[in-house]
């Protein structure tokens, strides 16, 4: 029989992490399970069958799944190539640039919606500037946001989104054994038969595990549909919901629905994926296998790299650019430039406590999951614990879990009379909560990491001295994994600094509006100037953003990009 190492410090942590995820991650579904299947006193299906019937709702759920398949299949077609010359080629500056291809990742997507409006929108710049060439006829502008912001949500997401695929397909292809394409290339394959018949069928899982994070992402995208004013697509529905979520248990549905989505995806995916065998005989990195590419082909892959970061962060960069604008409307360009936008900001009372708040929420979340973290991974890898993949596994499932279905939770579940826990009266505490949720999957791997990398001889060095296990965890272990920590401490703050849906639908009072509630916001205001204003908000959170992941980058190095992967 296994022994287990239950004494009390074990135990307690061990108490104290069940009633953790007990209380935020099970209680909430659980409750809006009970909402869509019981929300009559007993089980029925009525609700779902009212879904299917409503013409609204169905067209809802086929743009969802449109956009989603869409921002997948697109996603697919261009990190494929930039995969491919990532790990197959070597060339003048393939560090620098692979660097920058990551990049739009870290950008949000919720504030490059703006700037894309601004650029594309049937009088933005790209129209003026055709029509001053005259390329374009004056009262024929194009619509390229197209059917009211349908393909603007696809851009941007795409735009946004093809970073995780990259990552994914690109770690695939690069523990491709290279004697596979050598033994297919002296059989005669090459070129699109040669991809097909021995890359394709090898980095199925990584694509797959990419694939699936990329259509759950575009589907449950709240932050840029608001920004364009598409409102028929599920999770602007579901926003809209909870301001009548104790009458109409239509937004449960709704909620249980993508929850379902969710986890049919990636049990699809495992299931399928499990039918088959993908190991090789070896694993090589292509590093002995890359080929030097020629000038020729340099500059070809420099000017397709460049093309594509360059669209992905032109959003971001009119973002800037509006937020010094005094206004900005039928003109090409800012016709008036001012730091006004940055005074109101910064000076007005609404405004310059959401960054305080959005400091406070973000901050306080990184250090709970530090905590948290911290107490998993040494479970994990320092005790014997019974059920310790159960215990993983509920660490990693937040990566399931959309910030939509988890904020709804947390209003229908928490909407009682505790003032303190109940979001309409201070979202304070079940902001923090959420935020950290969503990212502790970050510094769990972070911190199991360097656990494992960290020798245990010397914690049974300080055992055998006499030193307690805490005295040991603080003094020796933790001191070693230090980097590990603050990297993944400086990742769970950067991001939660962004967070969209979780502050939308929890933050109901101005008082309490983080950054991306305060942008939409402002956004909706009759005023000439809100759009310089909201930009200059969304430039402070991408400053904040940047200058995090930078300094975690610093101290992580190439591992950082191995948390996104799936």
């Amino acid at each position: 029989m296994k022994k287990y190492e239950l004494n009390l410090s074990t135990t307690v942590f061990l108490a104290l992490l069940l009633i953790f995820f007990a209380a935020f991650l099970f209680y909430p579904v659980s409750f809006m399970l009970k909402g869509a299947f019981f929300g009559g006193g007993r089980f029925s299906l009525k609700y779902f069958l009212l879904l299917l019937e409503s013409p609204l709702e169905r067209e809802c759920i086929f743009n969802s799944f449109t956009i989603a398949l869409l921002t997948t299949t697109l996603t697919t077609l261009l990190s494929l190539p930039l995969a491919h010359w990532m790990t197959r080629f070597n060339f003048r500056g393939k560090a620098w640039l692979s660097g920058l291809l990551l990049v739009p990742m870290i950008m949000p997507p919720f504030v490059g919606a703006i700037g894309l409006s601004q650029l594309l929108a049937r009088f933005g710049s790209l129209n003026l500037f055709l029509m001053r060439l005259g390329v374009l006829p004056p009262d024929g502008p194009i619509d390229w946001l197209g059917q009211g912001g349908f393909w603007g949500i696809v851009i941007l997401q795409v735009m946004n989104l093809y970073p995780i695929m990259f990552l994914n397909v690109s770690a695939a292809m690069a523990n491709i054994d290279p004697s596979l394409r050598e033994a297919g290339q002296n059989l005669g394959a090459s070129g699109w038969r040669l991809f097909r018949t021995v890359t394709l069928p090898l980095i199925l899982p990584g694509y797959f595990a990419g694939a699936v994070i990329v259509f759950i992402w575009a589907f449950t995208d709240l932050g840029t549909p608001l920004i364009f004013g598409f409102s028929r697509l599920v999770p602007v529905q579901i926003f809209d919901a909870v301001s009548e979520i104790n009458t109409n248990p239509m937004g449960y549905a709704l909620v249980v629905l993508v929850l379902a989505l969710t986890l049919a995806l990636f049990l699809i995916s495992k299931r399928a994926l499990g039918r088959r065998r993908y190991e090789m005989m070896a694993r090589g990195h292509t590093a002995g296998a890359e080929v030097q590419a020629g000038s020729r082909q340099t500059l070809v892959i420099w000017m397709a790299l460049l093309l594509v970061i360059g669209s992905a962060l032109l959003p971001h960069v009119t973002v800037v650019i509006d937020s010094f604008a005094r206004h900005w409307f039928f003109t090409v360009l800012p016709p008036a430039w001012t730091m006004e936008n940055y005074s109101e900001v910064f000076g007005h009372g609404l405004t310059a406590s959401s960054i305080r708040n959005s400091l406070i929420y973000s901050a306080l979340s990184a250090l709970l999951d530090l905590f948290l973290g911290v107490v998993i991974a040494w479970l994990l890898t320092r005790k014997r614990i019974p059920f310790p993949s159960l215990l993983d596994g509920l660490a990693t499932l937040p990566l399931a879990l959309p910030g939509l279905v988890l904020a709804f939770g947390y209003v229908a579940g928490f909407d009682f009379r505790i003032s303190w826990l109940n979001p309409r009266n201070n979202p304070t505490l079940l902001l923090i909560i959420s935020y950290s949720v969503r990212r502790l999957p970050y510094i769990v791997r972070s911190a199991y990491a360097g656990f494992q990398q960290t020798s245990v001889t010397l914690e049974e060095a300080s055992a055998n001295l006499g030193a307690t296990p805490f005295r040991t965890l603080r003094k020796i272990t933790l001191p070693l994994v230090m980097a590990n920590l603050i990297a993944g401490t400086i990742l769970t703050f950067s991001f939660a600094m962004l967070e969209v849906s979780d502050g939308l639908i929890l933050a109901m009072r101005e008082q309490f509006f983080p950054i991306t509630k305060m942008i939409w916001q402002v956004m909706g205001r009759i005023d000439p100037g809100a759009p310089g204003v909201a930009c200059a908000l969304g430039v402070v959170g991408m400053f904040i953003l940047t200058v995090s992941l930078l300094v975690a980058g610093k101290l992580l190095g190439r591992k950082m990009g191995q948390l996104f992967r799936a």
